[in-house]
């Protein structure tokens, strides 16, 4: 038997290919390669270049390399870019999905492993958030994903299939051993922002919005480490072959850093003080929001190692260095 993962030669999806090795399994990356990197798929490892919304290709995959569970992370992640293009997202994030698990069901695929978010509950009225939060998702692309969670659940009722949506809080640093890490030149994630700014890949970085009902005015996220994201894809995995009903969960710490503080450790860890500058709010993006985790852990048996923003921020650093 064989795991699909679906965009497989991206950041959080080329993490869990290795957390799939390291644990025995045989991984399949399907990746168009429109934000992944091929030389980010481990050598021996089956990749297949295509698009997850193409059915006969990934009916095709399925049989050729005993499929027995799917893990999909393909999509495009951009919450800025989601309301400027809200179509291009629906098209990719959930038009596309919809064909994926339509031809799981077809294919007799019973486990399915969903690359979620935390933009599915918009601006939450209580933190840490569970998953019991009312769900309002304030951009385009937190619609898309949470369509996603409504085709599983119906699909899961219909048919002999189950899954376990990881909603996904804020990613960030690199493989542990510097095997992988964020590699996407143009990405917008703070911490790689951060980070290319203290190598002076970047000559300056913005922070968007300071008047947030914060403590000091900037958004409050809670950063989760890749590694121990992949981690828990790995534990999803072990829960349906177990027998395990299907799921939804976050994965995130339980705790939060403001944008600043974020920008106070890089600068503490990379020993440069960058310019900064500050700009408006860019839509769709919530004041704060802090994971509650222990469905995670109580019930998938998630255990974080790497719970450390220092940490993390020295991760990220040294894979940009390694980069360069």
């Amino acid at each position: 038997m064989a795991v699909l993962v679906t965009g497989g030669a991206g950041y959080i999806g080329s993490h869990t290919v290795l957390e799939l090795l390291d644990a025995g399994e045989t991984p399949v990356v399907l990746d168009d390669l429109s934000t992944g990197f091929r030389w980010a798929v481990p050598e021996g490892v089956s990749f297949v270049e295509g698009d997850d919304g193409d059915e006969d290709l990934v009916t095709e995959t399925i049989a050729r390399h005993d499929i027995d569970a799917i893990i999909h992370f393909a999509a495009k992640i951009v919450v800025p870019d989601s309301v400027a293009n809200p179509l291009g997202y629906y098209l990719n994030n959930t038009a596309k999905a919809r064909t994926l698990i339509e031809t799981a069901v077809g294919c007799d695929v019973k486990h399915f492993i969903f690359s979620s978010t935390a933009a599915v509950y918009g601006d939450p009225l209580h933190q840490p958030v569970t998953e019991d939060e009312t769900l309002k998702p304030v951009s385009p692309y937190g619609r898309s994903k949470l369509m996603v969670e409504w085709m599983l659940e119906d699909a899961a009722r219909a048919h002999d299939f189950a899954y376990v949506a990881l909603r996904y809080f804020n990613v960030a640093g690199a493989d542990p051993k510097g095997r992988s890490g964020q590699s996407t030149p143009n990405a917008t994630h703070l911490i790689k922002v951060a980070a290319q700014t203290a190598l002076g890949k970047r000559a300056k970085m913005q922070v968007f919005g300071t008047d947030y009902p914060t403590p000091d005015g900037t958004c409050l996220r809670d950063y989760i480490q890749v590694t121990d994201l992949a981690r828990a894809h790995l534990d999803a995995l072990r829960y349906l072959r177990a027998g395990g009903e299907s799921l939804v969960a976050n994965c995130g710490y339980g705790h939060g850093f403001s944008v600043l503080d974020v920008i106070e450790t890089v600068k503490r860890v990379s020993g440069v003080d960058f310019p900064v500058d500050y700009a408006p709010r860019r839509p769709g993006d919530p004041a704060a929001i802090v994971a509650s985790n222990e469905r995670a852990k109580s019930i998938l048996g998630w255990a974080p190692e790497h719970d450390d923003l220092e940490e993390i921020v020295r991760q990220a650093l040294d894979w940009e260095k390694k980069l360069a």
